[in-house]
């Protein structure tokens, strides 16, 4: 659906992109990562064609960014961080004018309109002003405005920031419902939103692609990417340096756990074979094993090891 080609954008003589490549199947859901300053909204203004690139090329469904930049604008729907909201109107004239503006006529804007409403749940607050809605149907009805024109690719930036837990969860939840039928690249600094939403993960660091796959993969990159939590409980005072002695083990950390207990977090390159040697260590020095348990590293983690390294 998407296709980079060694993108480099300059401001002036400052380089913001540095021949950044990739690319994006159709109908997946990926999650678009860096720190702040990496080139994030550089690529998607770019992809959007809100920008033109220094050198390289973009395409979306086969057409140039440059070249076709009217179609490809026609095939992209587009969430900008704080949504786009004329308050005074209602969700339904709201809807209308943007369909209209995206070329949507006669009787299919209504049409347009109503399965914008529905596969938004927007249905309750139809007629209802858009400055009477909470936080999270005001960004619902800017993800309506987004899909009004069924898009084959929709770019949703910072769709959850500023929402409380349970609109999180349901702004989430309808994203997800998006995958298949549209092409959806979510950028966000919520690193959970991505382990919970995303199939595929790219991430961005001083202009350029660090690394890409699933969450999964890019767990499986880290060294000692398996780790394990352990709690004892009894005289545990020496039994950091025995862990350390057993093969395959890592680094080991060490915290006070509740009820006099403490907890090891055991970092190994194969947690199967090591966990019987740390279950057997820890009888041998009569310590009480009340938890061991495989802990993969949080996504937060990868980002941080990746980005920093």
């Amino acid at each position: 659906m998407i296709e980079v080609e060694k993108l480099s954008k300059f401001y002036g003589t400052k380089q913001a992109l540095d021949e950044i490549t990739f690319s994006v199947k159709k109908g997946i859901v990926l999650g678009f990562l860096g720190p702040n300053g990496a080139g994030k909204s550089t690529t998607m203004k770019i992809i959007t064609g809100f920008l033109s690139p220094t050198e390289g090329s973009v395409k979306v469904d086969g057409l140039s960014i440059v070249e076709d930049s009217l179609e490809v604008r026609k095939r992209i729907g587009y969430l900008p961080e704080h949504p786009p909201l004329y308050l005074d109107m209602s969700v339904r004239d709201y809807l209308n004018f943007a369909g209209r503006i995206r070329g949507i006529t006669g009787k299919n804007i209504r049409e347009a309109v109503i399965t914008a409403v529905e596969k938004t749940g927007l249905q309750k607050y139809y007629k209802a002003p858009c400055k009477s809605l909470s936080k999270g149907y005001r960004q619902r009805v800017g993800i309506a405005q987004a899909l009004i024109h069924e898009p084959q690719l929709l770019i949703l930036d910072e769709p959850t920031i500023g929402l409380d837990p349970i609109q999180i969860v349901e702004i989430r939840e309808l994203i997800k419902t998006f995958g298949g039928e549209h092409t959806v690249i979510l950028s966000t600094h919520i690193l959970p939103e991505v382990d919970m939403t995303c199939e595929h993960v790219i991430i961005i660091n001083d202009g350029t692609v660090v690394t890409e796959g699933s969450v999964t993969q890019l767990r499986e990159r880290l060294p000692n990417n398996n780790q394990l939590t352990l709690v004892v409980k009894g005289d545990a005072s020496a039994f950091s340096a025995k862990l350390s002695d057993i093969e395959g083990v890592g680094s080991v950390e060490t915290s006070k756990y509740e009820k006099g207990a403490m907890a090891f977090r055991i970092s190994t390159d194969n947690a199967d074979n090591v966990s019987p040697e740390i279950a057997r260590a820890a009888v041998n020095a009569k310590l009480d094993v009340l938890e061991l348990k495989n802990m993969s590293p949080t996504l937060e983690e990868v980002f941080i090891n990746i980005t920093m390294n």
